[in-house]
């Protein structure tokens, strides 16, 4: 191949234009024009070792993050079981208002029944007679105690931990799937390196204490194949669309950090229309759909309820005053850590964003260097020239000198004409620096887009 380059190039030069370059002198010009390669693709490594630096130092604060979540939810689960025990044992004291409270109860029930489904047919669009007959089998189910206690606070806790549960669970398989693919791209630009300079010359001796025992991650178990069905065929084959490595990722962190925080809170009691914004009467709306408890929160809207609440048994029972005290003091204590734990998933998400934005940076600028891990270095260096053709007159303006085309083989990519200005002598040191900018600048783009 290397014999058939310089006759490549007088063939060429026959069919248009004028050589400028004598076949000896194209290898030198190949040589300097892989100088200046090796230095981009030095700053490649380098800068794909940043990103692998700024995704360990995300995956230390991630261990923290969750840690304490961990921690919080560990929290509020003791507060709702204290809450629990605490119902149990107001609610074995109850018989003494047993008479009052069922008589106000069976008042109570139809006037929060057409509360609420008044409601529901005003804010939602769709689903009120499913939801009716879920609202009238919940009620006849239910005690006045419901209503004392504020029952269905235990309700949105619980619904709320499992949309936790369920948000933890997609931010961590999301995060390991960064980890991965940022890793792989690390593994391949290694491989370049230790080709180029195997003996790990200055400055990638760096490389070296990158290889140490990888640190051990506490990672969730995933049970949900959403993500990885939306992301993975992209970290599967990395090197086939490097803009689209982590594109996906970053447009579903956008979307998490997007959706309303701690959904579990909703505005119902006494509740305006004109303070209601959509996004919380979609809430609202999914709520009731899928928990009839939460019309519970209407009690205020009918007497009869308002009066159950005003049922006063600590003169009979004073053990019961301090019983619901106490129940109020567990709920508001888990309602507070799962505050907490909403607030730290929100970081958790922005975090991830930010990551992945800069990671997304990152790669577009370095992340082609990858892409060589599989390619063998020609002997006379990354870049081979093929021609150097002087190109006609400028028509336009006579005196200039003609633009100079040069014809490129970079990497294992088709090969490539280039112009040079006119101005710009094929000798100067110059020349050679523009052509091989111009032929890297191509390959990424052409990486990019694939």
């Amino acid at each position: 191949m290397a014999v058939l380059l310089p006759l490549l190039g007088l063939l060429l030069a026959s069919g248009g234009g004028q050589a400028l370059v004598p076949p000896s002198e194209l290898k030198q010009m190949s040589a300097a024009g892989s100088k200046y390669i090796d230095t981009e693709v030095e700053n490649a490594i380098n800068g794909v070792k940043q990103m692998k630096t700024l995704m360990d130092k995300t995956s230390k604060d991630h261990q923290a993050i969750l840690h304490t979540l961990e921690e919080t939810k560990r929290r509020k689960e003791e507060a709702v079981q204290l809450a629990r025990e605490k119902e149990q044992e107001l609610a074995a004291r109850q018989d003494v208002c047993n008479e009052t409270m069922l008589a106000l109860w069976e008042e109570c029930k139809p006037c929060l029944k057409q509360t609420c489904m008044r409601f529901y047919s005003r804010t939602c669009h769709s689903g009120s007679g499913l939801v009716g007959r879920q609202l009238e089998e919940f009620l006849n189910h239910s005690s006045p105690f419901s209503i004392w206690v504020n029952g269905e606070r235990f309700d949105s806790l619980l619904e709320r931990d499992q949309r936790q549960e369920q948000q933890l669970e997609d931010l961590e398989e999301s995060f390991g799937l960064l980890e991965d693919g940022v890793d792989d791209i690390f593994q391949d630009s290694t491989q370049v390196s230790g080709r180029m300079y195997p003996f790990f010359r200055a400055p990638f001796g760096g490389f070296r204490e990158a290889f140490r025992p990888p640190v051990q991650h506490v990672r969730l178990p995933p049970r949900s194949g959403r993500v990885a069905r939306e992301l993975h065929p992209f970290f599967q084959h990395p090197h086939q669309g490097f803009n689209r490595l982590f594109q996906p990722l970053f447009e579903m962190m956008q979307r998490m950090l997007e959706e309303p925080q701690g959904g579990w809170e909703h505005p119902l009691g006494g509740f305006p229309s004109e303070s209601r914004n959509s996004s919380n009467e979609r809430m609202v709306c999914r709520e009731i759909r899928r928990n009839s408890a939460g019309c519970l929160r209407m009690r205020d809207e009918c007497e009869k309820c308002r009066e159950i609440l005003s049922v006063d048994c600590w003169q009979t029972d004073p053990a019961q005053s301090q019983l619901r005290e106490q129940l109020e003091d567990a709920l508001r204590l888990a309602e507070r850590f799962t505050r907490r734990y909403d607030t730290l998933l929100h970081a958790f998400q922005a975090e991830m964003l930010n990551t992945t934005s800069l990671l997304e940076q990152l790669n577009r600028q370095f992340g082609w260097v990858s892409r060589l891990a599989n390619m063998t270095q020609g002997t006379d260096g990354f870049l081979q020239v093929t021609t150097v053709l002087s190109k006609a007159p400028n028509l336009e303006d006579p005196s200039a000198p003609p633009d100079t085309q040069v014809t490129v083989q970079l990497f294992d990519s088709e090969p490539l004409s280039l112009t040079v200005p006119g101005d710009i002598s094929w000798d100067d040191p110059r020349f050679m620096e523009i052509v091989a900018n111009q032929a890297l600048q191509h390959y990424k783009q052409n990486v990019i887009s694939e």
